[in-house]
């Protein structure tokens, strides 16, 4: 198990965005979040994210959550 405050979920937020040239603060404004929110989550530092702005996301990316989120097995 993870130490407190980590986690083995990768956010593949840089991908999307390069594919569809698009910069993080656009996709703040459309997501309607804050930029430093979306940052948090872009660096995984973040420990939730609402289902609604989930949806946003694959929503303005035209993507599914699994293509925004991907499990990384702890390395044993």
């Amino acid at each position: 198990m993870p130490p407190e405050g980590e986690h083995e979920i990768e956010v593949r937020l840089d991908e999307l965005l390069e594919r569809r040239g698009m910069t993080l603060s656009r996709l703040a404004e459309l997501v309607g979040v804050t930029l430093v929110n979306l940052s948090v989550l872009k660096n995984g530092r973040a420990r939730a994210i609402r289902f609604s702005t989930l949806t946003k996301l694959c929503e303005v990316l035209d993507c599914q959550p699994g293509d925004l989120l991907t499990y990384r097995p702890p390395e044993r």
